[in-house]
């Protein structure tokens, strides 16, 4: 049987017990899924008006960013 220090033991132990860090890096494509998500909500309601600018001049600065990704892209490329 265990006793109540070894289940206090085992409990630390899992508490102990590293976790990977969470994943941090963004990509082109994680940008472009981002300006999709924003185009989706955008076009259910899910904004309300006096919100509406503000989400406007990030997808806008969004896809000016996606497009220049692009254009840099076709040059290298």
């Amino acid at each position: 049987m265990t006793t109540e220090a070894e289940k206090i033991q085992e409990q630390a132990k899992e508490v102990e017990q590293p976790t990977a860090p969470p994943d941090t890096d963004l990509n082109i494509s994680d940008l472009n899924a981002m300006k999709q998500i924003i185009d989706a909500a955008s076009s259910r309601g899910a904004f309300k008006a006096s919100e509406m600018e503000a989400v406007g001049r990030v997808y806008n600065k969004l896809s000016n960013f996606l497009a220049q990704v692009a254009t840099k892209g076709q040059q290298n490329g």
